[in-house]
């Protein structure tokens, strides 16, 4: 495996610095139903924070990604290209080769603690699922949320994983010091789909529960409806259902994003289809002809549809400017009187 050629742009800038030596990866397997073929390489990493490309669509600069691969196994998942980075391969060796940054929550701290870090957001779950079914032996994200709350660092968190909750006290204690993003991606809510498109990852109706769970403790989770998938949860009825079960959820937005095919992804996601819905094939030819992305008035027709059901059920999709905001403390009282005293008082954070 190459190993060696995943480079960091850092402290955060020395583009020849290995992210980590093939003298540092462990490889083990664990004789458990829920670890059943799957391998996990363990690596120390040298550097957690990522930077991400200037060409990127993405709306953040800065990422931390504990795992490499997903055991979610969603056959359209657009990270698949970068496990060829590895010499991996990005079908089933996506799905069952696990990298796995064992030092990560050590690491982060660490860099937090830099002079040269300027405190920028972090995302996380933005290229595998960081609370995938490995977080449950490997437990990486406590610590990482941990070092995050400690250095007030503003963060957000996509997951399709019901572990999450298992870090309530977590994120409720880092929304008192810093802005906290939480969203669940939740694309449709039909099972036979789900059972096929997702297979390694928690219903559709679980992942709404952790949504509902997060908004009775205070915590706004908001749902990327994603993906939508052309021909195959994109009917008017499809939608409609989708949308109302995240209304219910309480979901405080809901984001359409329409399935996109990177090269990777887009090879193992047609050999599926073909398996699957062969009657499509010639379909997504057309329709994915010029790229990655369904053609724009294809988006914006979703797109469309879907903001008009969020309307209809109460709900709205996500919109810029409104991050979680940290209370300020309540005005001592006079212990005679019970009113605010006009001394000045220290103010803390925590």
């Amino acid at each position: 495996m190459r190993w060696e050629n995943l480079t960091v742009e850092s402290d955060h800038s020395r583009a020849d610095s290995a992210l980590f030596g093939a003298d540092a990866v462990v490889t083990r397997t664990f004789d458990t139903p829920e670890f059943a073929g799957i391998t996990f390489h363990e690596i120390r990493a040298r550097s957690i924070l990522n930077r991400v490309p200037g060409a990127s669509r993405m709306p953040f600069e800065w990422t931390v990604n504990p795992y490499r691969g997903c055991t979610h196994a969603c056959v359209y998942c657009f990270a698949r290209k970068t496990h060829s980075y590895l010499d991996l391969d990005t079908g089933l060796g996506f799905d069952s080769q696990i990298v796995v940054k064992v030092n990560a929550p050590d690491v982060l701290r660490r860099q937090l603690s830099s002079r040269r870090w300027q405190g920028d957001h972090i995302a996380m779950g933005t290229n595998v699922d960081c609370y995938q079914r490995a977080e449950g032996r490997y437990r990486l994200m406590p610590g990482i949320l941990a070092a995050l709350r400690d250095h007030a660092n503003p963060y957000s968190i996509l997951t399709k994983g019901t572990l999450i909750l298992r870090d309530l006290d977590l994120l409720k204690q880092s929304s008192e010091v810093t802005d906290v993003g939480i969203s669940v991606s939740v694309g449709f809510v039909d099972p036979e789909l789900w059972r096929t498109v997702e297979p390694g990852t928690p219903a559709p109706e679980r992942r709404l529960d952790v949504v509902r769970t997060l908004t009775e403790h205070g915590l706004g989770c908001g749902v990327l409806m994603a993906p939508v998938i052309p021909f195959l949860s994109d009917s008017p009825a499809q939608l409609r259902a989708t949308v109302r079960a995240i209304a219910a959820s309480g979901a405080t937005s809901v984001t359409p994003l329409v399935l996109h095919l990177r090269p990777g992804a887009r090879e193992w996601f047609m050999a599926w289809l073909g398996r699957e819905h062969p009657h499509l094939v010639r379909r997504y030819e057309r329709l994915y002809a010029d790229g990655a992305y369904a053609p724009k008035w294809y988006q914006r027709r979703i797109t469309r549809q879907v903001h008009d059901l969020a309307q209809e059920y109460g709900i709205g999709p996500a919109r810029a400017g409104m991050p979680r905001r940290i209370r300020e403390p309540e005005p001592p009282q006079s212990a005679t009187t019970g009113r605010a005293t006009s001394e000045p008082t220290q103010l803390s954070l925590i």
